[in-house]
């Protein structure tokens, strides 16, 4: 039923105007009575009207505004409070003359310049006309001269509590100032009386309980809300289609979308615009194409925003060619339009399609803006194309435009990519002198980018003179202290965040977990997890798979796959992203078994079409010695990218199969990708594999001259190991002293082992004496210099070694080499106990030795450190960690499989030759993945050809 009013409207404005009927001297005496009329700015308090707020911003809340709040000629002679009462009175009792509205909100207005906000409310509530639109206008009158909302509500529960029922729309407006002021709890008892009573509830007042329950208590409670209203009119729909929108329940707003089609309601223009944008978002094409339709069949296509959400939807859905029709189709292009297209373009890596548009737009005498470049910068930033972004940025300021802070985090991420350290200090001082260091996005880059540059100390400076600082940039700090092991200064930047009332949220806690497990801490990592759960934190996918990446950036790998199984039992289901990690781990090791079992998991998942996912299947079969099911996975991959061919041509040179990273190499020039820092590095390792001299100086020279390319350290150390093992010692020397670059120990490193296979002990010297200058404990070098001199019989200096190690206590480090046999790992080591079948292996080793010398096999017994006689020299090689891993291997896998071997460190030059016969004898494939590279024996042969 309809409320009405419980009190005649005379009567209660007779209690109302009661003193002015007998002049009570109090009014006259009291000087509140004589106050002038007030005058207030535009910068009163205000209450919106417009959803979600009630009455709109302070510059349209004038008293010129309503044409319903004109005074009435007699009013403009009253001077004082009181005699605007006394002519009220007066109003009340006489016959009614013209319009009651003009009347009402005259004498509201006179009680508003004079201050007296409850009178003029009560009016408002009790004798003004039930009309929305003079409620509305009323409420801005009421905020422009100062007024506070809460007063409205007060005067509201008076008249309640008087006996005063009021209609829907004076509910509506009551719930509106409610929401406005998060006052629930009035709310709640507004709607509990209409509930008592059984009052109909009009669309307007349903809509204005949904948007209070979803502001105050959560899109659920607005929901029920409008599946409670019998009559569900299209303002109703489209006000809870927008509620789920904005708490971004994309799919329940479809569905209502849907709904509303039975219903046969009329989505507005509005609405249509944000279910496109969540179509684009949930990249849910078809219901895009479907909200396409019903724009045509209802005639919207002149409408540009709906136009331009459609050209969006369909580009964040890799349809850049419907996005293209519709955006020539469309009638009228304004600015927004040109810039959605662009973007779609940007977005999409159609770069050079989007500048094609850009000079379009120009000659259609429509001139971009700041969002046009921005969109340029986004697009090269999403395609890798760094340096692009600040080409694109220069062009931006060219062009006479001022960088936003959209633009400076674009080009701050280009920076912290390519390593260009000072030109983000240049564009630091840009943000300075701009003022733009409020920004919170822009301190967030800041901070990143110190961090990134390892100044730890200039982002803390950036952080802590940062005055909006969002919780990113707490997080990007404490990520920074993490990376550095400085896990006490994150525990205290962590309570400092909680003491200025900033909540930590799981990207703060996901930061500590893989900091972490990084440094090998996994325990405390796997602490923090508990500690999410008893802050009542769910620890999501990014929480796991932080421990693993974290695992496996530490080398234990073991650790990283424990982690997969425990997220498994507590049903996280991982992403890509986590798969990538797992492959790592696999491929680390080379547990090929695990691996496979992790390919199956991808297939049946359906990761296996994920480009990140392919590389790392390439990467991990590479590794574990199966190259022909890596280049199967690298052939199905539809769109090849840069990463995926070094993976590939990596995998053959690895195993010095120069001749297919060469015909591969040419094939992706082809295709017109771009040959980077990388795919040299990867060539150049196929040529030092291979022994092919010339072939790594041609790569090398084009680097330079074809790609301007400047070759880095792992570049010169590749063509030191190639030269060097190659015979070419003397050049190689000349070439590290010919560098621009100081050579590290991987450059001396590699002209020290090609040394040895060289036996050139005066450059041995040398390069020994620079590693001891750069590498003092590095034992593994003295390890190596040994062997040299073992070669030489020069057992004097071997002890001379072995007594410096131990002064500056330095120890051999334990040497293990391990293989798997169905699902469990055997590990051979000089330490520790020994294998359980130490008696059978040794057995079967006997047995194979002696066959291996039937073929041509002989001891090499310089590799023994030891100044002993041949014959035990012959027992230590027998004891060597990867000759029991290849035996057991040959004792427990049926025949016609292949052997595969880890080891810790390099093989010496004795294992190498008595692989390759066995790989002879026993008609086997040997893979073994040492501490410098892979080797695969196959029928007395090995990949390396001796180089190693």
């Amino acid at each position: 039923m309809t409320l009405c009013i419980a009190i005649h409207r005379h009567s209660f404005m007779d209690n109302l105007v009661q003193p002015f009927h007998h002049l009570n001297p109090y009014f006259v005496q009291n000087p509140q009575t004589h106050m002038q009329p007030r005058s207030y700015s535009p910068t009163s308090v205000s209450v919106g009207i417009s959803e979600p707020q009630v009455v709109s911003s302070p510059q349209f809340s004038s008293p010129k505004f309503s044409p319903f709040f004109h005074p009435l000629d007699n009013l403009g002679e009253l001077k004082t409070l009181n005699s605007v009462r006394e002519f009220h009175a007066q109003m009340v009792k006489l016959p009614k003359r013209g319009s009651s509205v003009t009347m009402d909100g005259s004498m509201m207005k006179s009680y508003l310049e004079f201050g007296d906000f409850v009178s003029a409310t009560k009016i408002f509530f009790v004798g003004f006309s039930r009309n929305y639109l003079l409620w509305n206008s009323f409420l801005e009158e009421f905020s422009s001269f100062g007024g506070d909302s809460h007063e409205i509500l007060e005067v509201f529960k008076e008249l309640h509590n008087k006996g005063v029922e009021f209609d829907s729309k004076a509910l509506t407006v009551v719930l509106k100032i409610c929401l406005s002021l998060m006052e629930l709890w009035l709310g709640m008892e507004v709607h509990a009386c209409l509930v008592k009573r059984g009052f109909h509830v009009d669309v307007h007042l349903s809509c204005a309980l949904i948007n209070l329950y979803e502001k105050c208590l959560g899109i659920d409670r607005a929901n029920q809300v409008f599946d409670e209203t019998p009559l569900q009119e299209d303002f109703l729909w489209n006000t809870s289609v927008m509620a789920n929108l904005r708490n971004e329940r994309w799919e329940k707003a479809l569905e209502l979308f849907r709904r509303m089609q039975f219903a046969s309601a009329i989505a507005t223009d509005g609405t249509m615009v944000k279910l496109l944008q969540a179509c684009g978002k949930l990249r849910a094409l078809n219901e895009g194409k479907q909200l396409h339709g019903y724009v045509i069949k209802f005639g919207r296509l002149s409408n540009t925003s709906i136009c331009n959400s459609v050209v969006s939807m369909y580009s964040r859905n890799n349809r850049l060619d419907l996005a293209r029709t519709v955006f020539d189709s469309m009638e009228d292009h304004n600015l927004a339009s040109w810039n959605s297209i662009i973007s779609s373009y940007a977005v999409n890596g159609c770069l050079n399609g989007a500048w094609d548009i850009l000079q379009k737009m120009e000659s259609s005498s429509i001139t971009p803006d700041i969002i046009t470049w921005n969109s340029i910068l986004s697009g090269h930033l999403l395609q890798g194309s760094y340096e692009m972004v600040l080409t694109s940025f220069r062009s931006l300021q060219n062009a006479n435009f001022k960088p936003d802070s959209c633009s400076i985090t674009s080009a701050l991420q280009a920076v912290i990519e390519l390593g260009c350290f000072n030109l983000g200090k240049e564009i630091h001082g840009y943000i300075m002198r701009s003022n733009l260091d409020y920004d919170a996005y822009v301190c967030t880059s800041l901070v990143d980018m110190y961090i990134k540059n390892i100044s730890l100390d200039k982002a803390e400076i950036v952080f802590h003179h940062s005055k909006n600082k969002n919780i990113c940039a707490w997080n990007s700090l404490i990520s920074g202290y993490t990376y550095k092991g400085l896990f006490n200064n994150a525990e205290n930047l962590l309570k400092q965040m909680e003491g200025e009332g900033i909540k930590p949220d799981l990207v703060t806690w996901n930061s500590l977990i893989s900091g972490y497990s990084m440094w090998g801490h996994s325990e405390e990592a796997l602490a923090l997890m508990n500690r999410i759960k008893s802050l009542g934190l769910t620890p999501n996918v990014v929480s796991w798979t932080a421990m693993i990446s974290g695992c496996c950036q530490n080398e234990n790998y073991m650790d990283a796959l424990q982690f997969f199984i425990q997220m498994q039992e507590e049903n996280v289901k991982p992403n890509s992203t986590t798969i990538c990690s797992l492959l790592r781990a696999c491929a680390g090791p080379s547990l090929l078994k695990k691996g496979e079992e992790i390919h199956c998991f991808c297939v049946r998942h359906g990761f296996v079409d994920d480009i990140y996912v392919a590389t790392a299947l390439i990467d991990m079969y590479s590794k574990g010695g199966k190259l022909t099911v890596a280049h199967e996975v690298f052939r199905k991959i539809k769109e090849k990218t840069l990463p995926c061919w070094n993976c590939m041509m990596m995998g053959y040179a690895i195993y010095g199969r120069g001749e297919e990273v060469f015909t591969l190499f040419d094939s992706m020039c082809k295709t017109g990708i771009i040959p980077d820092a990388i795919t040299f590095t990867v060539l150049l390792s196929a040529c030092k594999n291979s022994g092919l001299v010339m072939e790594g100086w041609k790569h090398f020279d084009s680097m330079k001259t074809y790609y301007n390319i400047t070759p880095t350290i792992e570049h010169y150390s590749c063509m030191v190991d190639l030269l060097g093992k190659a015979g070419f010692l003397d050049e190689a020397l000349d070439f590290i002293h010919a560098m621009p670059q100081k050579a590290d120990a991987s450059i001396w490193g590699a002209l020290l082992s090609a040394c040895r296979i060289h036996k050139d002990l005066e450059i041995a010297e040398i390069a020994a004496r620079n590693l001891l200058r750069l590498e003092p404990y590095n034992s593994a070098n003295c390890v190596l210099m040994m062997n040299i001199y073992s070669s030489f019989e020069r057992w004097e200096d071997v002890e001379r070694l072995k007594d410096s190690m131990t002064a500056m206590g330095m120890k051999i480090p334990n040497v293990w080499s391990w293989t798997q046999v169905r699902q469990t790992i055997h590990v051979f080591s000089t330490e520790g106990e020994p294998h359980p079948e130490e008696g059978e292996i040794y057995f079967e080793l006997y047995q194979l030795v002696s066959d291996i010398r039937k073929l041509g096999y002989v001891p090499d017994t310089h590799c023994v450190l030891q100044n002993i006689d041949e014959k035990e020299k012959e027992k230590v090689l027998l004891s060597h960690t990867e000759k029991l891993a290849m035996t057991y291997g040959l004792i427990k896998t049926s025949d016609g499989s292949p052997i595969r071997v880890v080891k810790n460190t390099r093989i010496c030059q004795d294992c190498h030759t008595a692989a390759k016969y066995i790989s002879l004898a026993r008609n086997r494939e040997i893979f073994l993945r040492d501490g410098g590279r892979f080797h695969h024996f196959m029928n007395g042969e090995c990949s390396c050809n001796d180089l190693w």
